[in-house]
């Protein structure tokens, strides 16, 4: 689990290897992550954005943009907090992602909770 913290937004982050849908014999991986997005700050933010970097062994690097999470741009009110899965596709047993989430402040000010890096290890690869 990787955690971090950035005007008071706190991320932490934990991730899951999909045995059951990967496909090593085709370089396909499969993991999971499992999102929390806590707000200690004195402010209600919205999630606007997500901006992801993911990165292989291989060398592979890709980067991944869109509005909210999983169809959501949700509201936090002080102390609240929310959580969310989703997946991403190696072609390698090893990886990494990190990135920012775009949020607003109920000012309308605009700043960037950063998602710590976290790297995506299938079980088989670290005996």
């Amino acid at each position: 689990m990787e955690t971090m913290t950035t005007n008071g937004i706190t991320i932490i982050v934990e991730t899951f290897y999909q045995a059951e849908h990967s496909r090593p014999l085709e370089q396909k991986f499969i993991f999971a992550y499992r999102v929390t997005i806590e707000n200690h700050s004195p402010d209600t933010v919205q999630l606007l954005r997500r901006h992801w970097f993911i990165f292989d062994s291989s060398g592979l690097k890709r980067e991944v943009e869109g509005e909210g999470v999983v169809g959501l741009q949700p509201v936090l009110e002080p102390n609240e907090s929310h959580q969310y899965t989703s997946w991403c596709p190696l072609m390698t047993e090893l990886g990494k992602m990190y990135g920012a989430f775009l949020m607003k402040k109920s000012s309308g000010a605009l700043f960037d909770a950063r998602i710590p890096e976290f790297r995506l290890v299938a079980p088989q690869k670290m005996n």
